[in-house]
Order: C-alpha cells, then sequence, then structure tokens
C-alpha cells in the first residue's frame, strides 16, 4: 500500500470517527430517551413487530418472512445510498450506534408491505394492484406527514420519486420471492 493510500484511508477513518461522535453527541441532545421523537421510533419500530407477530399466518410464515426480509434488504440498501448521498436524512435515531432509518426499514415497512402481501395471498387479490396502493399511501401520505413532524427531510427527491423507489422495490421483492417459490416447487418435483 502506498503512503498515499494509507494517508487517504487514515483521512476516511478520521471522518468516520468524527461522524460517530457527532451523532452520538446530537442523539444525546436531540434524540434521547426523553424526546418524543425517540418514542416515536421506538414506536415504529416495535408496534409493527407486535402486530405482525398476532396477524401473521403461521403456515405461510416463511413465505412472508423471506419476502418481508427481501423488502427489508432492499431498502434498507436504497435508503443507505440516499441519507450517505444526502438525498434524504432522518434526524432522529433509535440509538445513535443504528441507522438513522433502522425502525423503519427493518420493521415498518417490511411488516406493512408482508401484510398487504399477505392479504393478497388469502383473498386471491392482485398483488401488484394493492400493493401500488400501500406505496401511493406511504409516499404521499406517511412520508409528508414526516416530514411535517420533522422526522425525516427530503432534500434531492420528491415524492414520486419515493413513490417509484417504493414501487419498484416491492416489485423486486416479490419477483425475488416469486424465483425461490419456482425452485422449491421445480425441486419437489424431482423429488
Amino acid at each position: 500500500m502506498s503512503d498515499r493510500q494509507e494517508k487517504h484511508i487514515q483521512h476516511l477513518k478520521e471522518i468516520q470517527l468524527e461522524q460517530s461522535n457527532s451523532w452520538f453527541d446530537y442523539w444525546m441532545d436531540h434524540s434521547n430517551f426523553g424526546t418524543w421523537e425517540f418514542w416515536a421510533n421506538v414506536a415504529f419500530l416495535i408496534l409493527p413487530l407486535i402486530t405482525l407477530f398476532i396477524v401473521i399466518d403461521r403456515r405461510k410464515a416463511l413465505l412472508l418472512g423471506f419476502y418481508g426480509y427481501n423488502v427489508h434488504v432492499f431498502f434498507t440498501y436504497i435508503d443507505a445510498y440516499s441519507t450517505s448521498r444526502v438525498s434524504a436524512f432522518y434526524p432522529y435515531k433509535v440509538l445513535p450506534i443504528l441507522p438513522s432509518n433502522f425502525a423503519l426499514d427493518v420493521s415498518f415497512v417490511p411488516v406493512a408491505y408482508m401484510l398487504v402481501y399477505q392479504w393478497t395471498l388469502h383473498h386471491k387479490k392482485n398483488y401488484y394492484l394493492y400493493i401500488t396502493l400501500l406505496c401511493l399511501f406511504l409516499a404521499f401520505v406517511f412520508k409528508p406527514l414526516l416530514v411535517y413532524l420533522g422526522l425525516f427531510q427530503i432534500i434531492k427527491m420528491n415524492y414520486f420519486d419515493i413513490f417509484l423507489l417504493y414501487l419498484v422495490l416491492s416489485i423486486v421483492s416479490k419477483w425475488v420471492t416469486n424465483v425461490f417459490i419456482f425452485l422449491e416447487k421445480r425441486g419437489k418435483n424431482k423429488s
């Protein structure tokens, strides 16, 4: 490794540590246990998981869980990219060591998608229609509410961009799930 590269890496480490310390200080001042923003994030994390535990179809738990995990992973990557590029910003965290969007990406959004997916399976409804309605709600009602409450800031995108991201990620998550369903059925037929 060259001296130039070594110095660059050291600089990046220093910036990362400074950012981490900055987030901790900010969290202690503005997003700690004594703030309503902290408790709103905790609610976005815990309440959907409790709801899911109560209403999930246990006969299809693996399928729904796999789909929900796809949603979680794709949203985590997209949110990580958009926040690192400062296209969007979440000013409050559950804990300073977690990503700002942790509660939404880990719980709220995946559970909402899973419940719509479960409902369309049970009622033999068109997944794409109902997930589009959910995406419209999330992008044009839920996100503006978060902005109004100061829990989310839009910087280099708009609500239509958010809608498209939600929709594309819901379709990709469903297609990935469908590929694994196909492979499973094919494996059973060969047995």
